[in-house]
Parts: C-alpha cells; structure tokens; sequence
C-alpha cells in the first residue's frame, strides 16, 4: 500500500511564509521556526511510515522534502542569526545573556554536525529501491534522527522568548532594513 505522508504546510526553502516578509526579518525568522517545527514533524512522520509500512514513493518524497530543507534554508536561517541577532547582544553588558548567545552559537555547530549523521540516514531513503517494506533504519540512524531533532527544541525557545526580543529592541529602523536586506541578498530574492 502507497500511504502519502502529508507534506501540507511544507514551504519550499527561501520562499516567503505566507504572514512573514523580509520587510519584517525578526517575524521572518520566527517563521523559520514555525517551517522547523513542520519540517522535524514531517521527519517523524517519515519515521513511523518506514517502521509501519516500509520504504515507498511517499517515504522518498518526505525524505526529499526535509533533506532539502535542512540542507538549504536552515543553514541561511542560521546565518541570519549569526550575522543580525546574535552580535548586538554579544556587545552589551551582560554576561549571563553572552552565555545564553554563545550556547545557541554551539547549538548551530551541534547541528550543522548532527544534520551530517542525519542526512545520510534521509539519503538512503531517498535513493532506497522502491518498494521496500524490508526497509529499515539502522540504531545508529535512529539515534542520529532522534538527536537532531532533539537539538532544535530548547534552541527555538530560548530565542523566540529571550533572545528575539531582546535583539529587536536593539537594532534601530537603519539596522533592521540591512538585516532584511542582507537576507534577501544572500536567497537571491
């Protein structure tokens, strides 16, 4: 039995969230987090669709959908962060929130490394031959999915209630325009 795996409200990478422009970058980033959360629910789909049903057209096609996600917006979202977000609140004062930022600058070398051992689990799905309803992932591929999306949970938290805003209040209307600028420019937009 072919079972789609819904990919409803999947955005393609670098295309615009339907309420979120880059005229608002502090908005478009929190709909990065909103297509991050549809994406690693798309994943777990896919991990229970392997389990239940084997490797099919419709395993194939989610697979695509996350590897292209996490292989093209998710590293320019983190960029964004690197670049705009994070170093105004590295120049202030406080020690506590540079502890915080510099985690979350961890987090985004955690990842980028745990998205390598994710990925090539996602690859052999995508390339598996189709139908395989022997198809199965391997514990080290499991565990490498279970901690990739392990990773984003905390990391989306603690920006969205601290370090957005507090980043927001410190960048003037001139700072804002070439963040959002900056973003467009590096998606080709």
């Amino acid at each position: 039995m072919n079972a789609r795996i819904s990919v409803a409200h999947i955005n393609l990478p670098g295309h615009r969230a339907p309420t979120a422009g880059f005229d608002t970058p502090f908005e478009m980033l929190s709909a990065c987090h909103e297509r991050v959360a549809r994406t690693l629910a798309l994943l777990s789909r896919l991990r229970h669709h392997v389990v239940t049903a084997g490797c099919d057209a419709a395993a194939a096609d989610a697979a695509r959908d996350v590897l292209r996600y996490f292989d093209v917006a998710a590293p320019l979202h983190h960029d964004d962060e690197e670049l705009h977000v994070f170093p105004p609140l590295l120049a202030g004062p406080d020690e506590a929130l540079h502890a915080v930022v510099r985690r979350l600058q961890q987090d985004h070398v955690d990842m980028a490394s745990a998205w390598g051992e994710a990925r090539l689990a996602l690859l052999r799905v995508r390339d598996a031959d189709l139908p395989s309803e022997s198809f199965a992932f391997s514990a080290g591929e499991d565990h490498a999915l279970t901690h990739f999306s392990g990773l984003y949970e905390r990391h989306i938290h603690d920006e969205e209630t601290l370090v957005y805003p507090l980043a927001r209040g410190r960048l003037d209307a001139d700072s804002l325009r070439t963040m959002a600028e900056d973003m467009k420019t590096r998606r080709a937009i």
